[in-house]
């Protein structure tokens, strides 16, 4: 890397640290242009996927098995009137990718798979022989494809919590009954149309993720409040006993463990925006430590 191109990377890294540790400016446009380097799409890919790893560890971990032993309910049918109970994992990513599609920013989440409970996320085409390649490798997938004119990238999505194991092997719609812990049970599918993005480009996509999360907690709160017996909502998690956190204290927490892995995945890119692979990326080794459900902040 040149002098130069050293400097304009680290004046672009702070200013991506202060956006994501102290407080997120405005959306921008998405086709506004910094100068500096650009981002190729995979980087991006990669760290909304860390993002998701994050929120989905939180989600499941700390609301959905701590609240379920302190006697919150969680349900495939959640949103009906009927029904007191909140969002499992996979519904809870539904929610924040619903909430995506909503944004200017053009970035599309979708989890499918090969046996899924509900047809219409079966993979078919390119997204098929993709996954299967992953169901050999482990290995995330990147292509683009000329039909709809978007990049795809495709991450491993494992069975890693009894309850997602059950709820697969018992339900009347699944198409396969036998999944066991840590086995791929599909793919976190993710698409963007531009090859490279900005920084500030980068920025906005973040944010926009971010929002569908908070959209997703959100919808789970305004659920619980209808509850003829509602935790109560605050400080507390669900580990200390009947209590959610606020949309505030989830937000910050789930912050806390993404933030590191994001600059991370960035700080691990060179003059191209690739990852080096001189040694285990940055982004892996601090995945363990941002995303351990039993680092709750208060």
């Amino acid at each position: 890397m040149t002098k130069h191109g050293y400097w304009l990377t680290l004046l672009a890294l702070i200013a991506l640290i202060v956006y994501l540790f102290v407080e997120a400016p405005a959306p921008l446009p998405e086709k506004t242009k910094t100068v500096g380097k650009t981002h190729p799409v995979e980087t991006v890919f990669k760290v909304v996927a860390a993002e998701n790893d994050a929120v989905r560890a939180l989600w499941t971990g700390e609301i959905v098995g701590k609240g379920k032993k302190a006697g919150l309910d969680f349900s495939e049918e959640w949103r009906d009137d009927r029904i007191q109970a909140g969002p499992l994992p996979a519904l809870f990513l539904r929610e924040a990718a619903s909430a995506l599609e909503k944004h200017v920013i053009r970035l599309s989440l979708f989890l499918g798979s090969d046996y899924p409970i509900n047809p219409s996320n079966l993979f078919k085409g390119q997204q098929k022989t993709a996954f299967e390649a992953i169901k050999q490798n482990h290995q995330p997938q990147f292509f683009y494809t000329k039909d709809t004119g978007l990049h795809i990238a495709m991450f491993p999505d494992y069975s890693s919590v009894q309850p997602c194991v059950s709820c697969h092997n018992d339900h009347p719609d699944s198409p396969k009954t036998d999944w066991k812990i840590n086995d791929v049970m599909g793919a976190t599918t993710w698409s963007y149309p531009d090859a490279e993005v900005t920084l500030d480009q980068l920025m906005a996509i973040v944010k926009a993720l971010r929002g569908g999360f908070r959209t997703a907690y959100n919808g789970y709160l305004e659920k619980v409040a209808t509850f003829e017996n509602p935790p109560e909502i605050g400080e507390r998690w669900p580990q200390e006993g009947y209590f959610l956190p606020s949309l505030r204290v989830f937000m910050v927490e789930f912050e806390r463990r993404a933030s590191p892995t994001t600059v991370a995945l960035l700080l691990d890119t060179g003059d191209e925006g690739k990852t080096t692979t001189k040694e285990k990326p940055a982004a892996e080794r601090l995945k363990g430590a941002a995303a351990r459900p039993e680092s709750v902040a208060r």
